[in-house]
């Protein structure tokens, strides 16, 4: 381009064009730049550390002193005191403290003797509830996607289980599967399923998947959204089978979604507590390492803070791999979205 006169003119780039920021923009830079951001931030970070970090610090400072209690070999009552490792190694190891201060495997009633068994009923119930939830879910997903008459009255219908408290679901469930209740007569079986170690896991397997799989769907749903509809009519125009359709288009563009929804219920069955000590009065087989953690507080508040410990540390541990393992798998997907990888 150039003037009247011939000399050449350069049209300036947009790039070193001053750019228009919007006001929430410009006042961020602005703190930034001043360093002035901490003063906004720092009431967040210390109502943080007050309701999340003290109790933490707290519950780890417990978990290393004694029970305090009467000695059974004077009668006495004596003040709790350092404890180390001890309450640690009562859970772990299973090894229980004699007044002498000697160390035995902890007898069979003993909640210490208790622990592995909680972790292996905790993480059956985990993984079997996740699978189910995910499966169930994910159909329940693609249905409620669909356009037809009455999809809004079956979404809401679909949310109700969730809606429900958790203690009101477990009450429900115990008298469906009470020896006289509706599970047995419509099957025509006569089982204890309250009191039989494997019907009791299997009850409350059932009665979670109930609860929380339209939680599981609602994400599911969310991320089904997201994909546009001209991905499927560019698939079929192609020739591509329902089932091509699915495998190709639906599982890799719901990924994401779908690995968040797992990471959220594997979190939460790591921690059920209410469905099995309501549904099933108490039953170790289905004691969880939640209900262990309360049971061991009327007992010991020390010897329990360290079974929470080692709780938070086993979800935490899991949380990492996920994390770890499935977000990544998440980011390479969403990289392979943009550039075009995902083919119909």
């Amino acid at each position: 381009m150039s003037d009247p006169s011939g000399a050449a003119t350069r049209v300036p780039s947009d790039e070193f064009l001053p750019r228009k920021r919007g006001f929430g923009a410009s006042l961020a830079w602005e703190l930034r730049r001043s360093g002035k951001a901490w003063v906004f931030v720092s009431p967040v970070l210390i109502a943080l550390a007050v309701v999340i970090g003290y109790p933490v610090f707290r519950a780890l400072y417990m978990s290393f002193q004694k029970d305090s209690g009467l000695d059974p070999s004077t009668g006495m009552f004596v003040e709790g005191g350092n404890a180390g490792f001890s309450n640690y190694t009562h859970w772990l190891l299973q090894q229980c403290s004699l007044p002498t201060g000697e160390t035995i495997a902890c007898p069979t009633g003993n909640l210490g003797s208790q622990f592995w068994m909680a972790i292996g009923v905790t993480l059956f119930f985990t993984v079997i509830t996740v699978a189910l939830e995910a499966a169930i879910g994910l159909a329940m997903a693609i249905v409620m996607g669909k356009s037809f008459k009455g999809r809004a009255l079956l979404r809401a219908a679909v949310l109700i289980p969730w809606a429900i408290p958790t203690a009101v679901t477990a009450r429900l469930w115990e008298f469906m599967f009470q020896y006289d209740g509706v599970v047995n007569r419509v099957l025509g079986t006569h089982i204890l399923w309250t009191s039989d170690p494997w019907a009791a896991r299997f009850a409350v397997i059932a009665a979670d998947v109930w609860k929380t799989t339209p939680f599981m769907a609602l994400l599911l749903l969310a991320g089904l959204q997201v994909i546009p509809n001209d991905v499927y009519e560019a698939a079929k125009v192609d020739g591509a089978s329902a089932w091509q359709r699915f495998t190709q288009i639906t599982l890799p563009l719901l990924k994401p979604a779908l690995l968040v929804a797992i990471l959220f219920r594997t979190m939460d069955a790591l921690r059920m507590y209410d469905l099995p000590a309501i549904m099933t009065l108490g039953n170790p087989s289905t004691r969880t390492v939640s209900i262990l953690v309360v049971d061991q507080v009327r007992q010991g508040p020390n010897s329990a803070a360290a079974l929470s410990t080692i709780t938070f540390l086993l979800i935490f541990a899991v949380a990492f791999v996920l994390v770890k393992i499935l977000g990544a798998n998440a980011v390479r997907t969403q990289e392979a979205q943009r550039e075009g990888k995902v083919r119909a």
